[in-house]
């Protein structure tokens, strides 16, 4: 897209900041593999050659998870214990093995392989699925690197600071770049869960993803702009725009270090209404990051990392050992651990889930795990027992019904007169509530009151399946507003019923990090904002600034719209307002 002459790309915004510039074209690698067909009895010598390599290619993730772990990213590495798997995974290895016995040279055999493995997983509706495809091409082009005795990655020729431009950048790569070199990543494809996503979001880099091609007119070395906050991408700016955005990156510089002093401060509104921001986590790793950034209680513990990232079942043990820790670096506030959510596409081979034609509206969550009670009783024991550390809030992920409730806490007194028979200390001072995102549960969010004792407002599955558009469809995204007036009467209602009953509400998707739409929230009366630790800052600074009774007033407008698009143009007036 040319804008007054300057040509811009844009494209998903995965990671919050500013750079400036040349930019660092990453050359395709692969293009003219050596394909040939191999005599039958040169077949062993080929299949040494290609165990070789694949036994480089172990020892180099081994190193990258190994070096990860030291420097404290638990969560980063835990994404190539997730690449060691698929590496050594029969779908792949078994794969590469055939063509080599059909006579193909091992280039060929890995390159046809992983191509076809990662077409499967492209297939797949869930995003967080769609993006390991992505995962099996690059331990594919490491295993390949092994085999030519190239570079292990595009970046190690990388001289000066620059914007790097890639196509696809593998996350091998994004973990092992020089964090004092690489001043922003721009990929044409992927989404803001991709793992390179993930990983520059940790080290604070920005990042924009999903750009499509970036076109002839994109030169290694020209100048350019990348707006991590917005999406874009400004190549050969006019120097009235470097200087709009050098201006930009010192004001961003200063109010980071504004941010920093307002650590032991509440997030509390100039009239004196206070707020608790959590963090969510994904695993023990994430705890540090959140203390860092000033997180009162985590308000989202992801649970299935502990399953996804590995071939068979944690046991009640492991599971307790990570609860436990998340717990006693919060022993007196909420620690609300979200028990297993996965089903539908996201295929375990430990569980041996069926697939469906609709896995977002099939079994998944709480109805995958009332459907394997063995399973989801293991995890509620490790709960309660890792519980004597702190104060557990049980949350169970995609209710619908009163009903899984009610059979939830039978297995929760099972699962406790268990281990009062064992002799095993547990804790019976747990909370149990639920995640609000189907809108049936919103709907009867009442009913639910009195049956639990907090809600949590899960506005990304909320949002989509109220608008009945895929967020991650870029023909339908458009639809999926978090500012519909028809969500924002629903997340209302279930605040009011909540505190009808004296029951905490908290939010925990993408909407509670969103600043425009902070106004909003606290003039509905929301309690708890659950966020990203490195988000934690930013919205106290937002929450300091506002006033709660004329946010109640802006939330009384903001109503009487009937259209999205006309409460973000209100939210965006009060904002300059501020």
């Amino acid at each position: 897209m040319a804008t007054g002459g300057i040509l811009m790309l844009k494209g998903i915004a995965a990671s919050q900041g500013i750079a400036i510039g040349p930019a660092y074209l990453v050359k395709e690698t692969g293009q003219n593999l050596p394909r040939y067909s191999l005599a039958a009895e040169k077949i062993p010598a080929e299949k040494e050659r290609l165990q070789r390599a694949f036994s480089a290619t172990q020892r180099q993730l081994e190193a990258i998870r190994d070096s990860l772990a030291r420097q404290g990213g638990q969560q980063e590495a835990a994404i190539f214990d997730a690449h060691l798997l698929l590496l050594a995974d029969p779908m792949l290895v078994d794969a590469v093995s055939a063509f080599l016995d059909q006579g193909l040279n091992a280039e060929a055999a890995v390159r046809d392989a992983g191509e076809n493995c990662a077409a499967l997983f492209a297939a797949l509706e869930d995003e967080y699925l769609r993006g390991r495809g992505a995962d099996i091409l690059d331990i594919c082009s490491r295993w390949l690197n092994n085999l030519l005795g190239a570079a292990p990655s595009p970046l190690d020729n990388l001289g000066r600071p620059a914007v790097i431009f890639a196509r696809h950048l593998a996350p091998s790569h994004t973990a092992q770049m020089d964090k004092a070199k690489v001043l922003a990543l721009v990929t044409e494809t992927g989404s803001r869960t991709c793992h390179s996503a993930i990983i520059a979001r940790a080290l604070e880099i920005p990042a924009i993803v999903g750009t499509g091609s970036f076109g002839q007119n994109l030169r290694d070395g020209c100048t350019v702009i990348v707006d991590g906050d917005a999406g874009q991408v400004f190549v050969d700016p006019t120097p009235e725009l470097l200087r709009e955005y050098s201006q930009r990156q010192q004001q961003e510089i200063s109010r980071r270090e504004k941010l920093g002093e307002l650590m032991g401060l509440p997030a509390e509104t100039r009239d004196g209404k206070t707020f608790q921001l959590a963090a969510n986590i994904s695993s023990p790793g994430d705890v540090e990051r959140a203390l860092a950034n000033g997180a009162q209680g985590v308000g989202l513990y992801r649970t299935e990392f502990l399953y996804m990232e590995r071939p068979d079942l944690p046991t009640e043990e492991e599971q307790i050992h990570a609860y436990r820790t998340v717990l006693e670096a919060f022993p007196r506030q909420p620690v609300i651990i979200r028990t297993l959510d996965i089903g539908g596409d996201k295929e375990l081979p430990s569980l041996q889930t069926e697939r469906e034609l609709n896995p977002f509206l099939g079994n998944r969550g709480i109805r995958l795990c009332l459907a394997r009670p063995e399973i989801f009783k293991i995890q509620l024991r490790a709960i309660l027992r890792a519980g004597t550390a702190g104060t557990p809030w049980i949350m169970l992920p995609m209710v619908t019904v009163p009903e899984e409730v009610w059979r939830t806490k039978t297995i929760l007194k099972e699962a406790e007169s268990e281990l009062k028979a064992e002799g095993l200390p547990f804790t019976s001072a747990y909370k149990l509530g639920i995640m609000i995102e189907v809108p049936a549960a919103a709907i009867q969010a009442r009913f639910f009151a009195g049956e639990v004792d907090f809600f949590s407002i899960g506005t990304n599955d909320l949002i989509q399946y109220t608008c009945a558009a895929d967020r991650t469809n870029e023909k339908v995204s458009r639809l999926s507003d978090p500012f519909n007036p028809a969500v924002l009467n629903l997340i209302a209602g279930v605040i009011r019923a909540g505190h009808e009953q004296g029951k905490t509400v908290g939010m925990c998707g993408e909407m509670a990090a969103d600043p425009l739409a902070t106004p909003l929230l606290v003039g509905m009366g929301l309690d708890e904002f659950s966020l990203s630790a490195s988000a934690i800052p930013r919205l106290k600074a937002t929450i300091r600034t506002l006033d709660s009774a004329r946010c109640q007033e802006l939330w009384q407008k903001a109503r009487e719209l009937g259209e999205g698009r006309q409460i973000s143009r209100l939210l965006e007036e009060q904002a300059k307002k501020q």
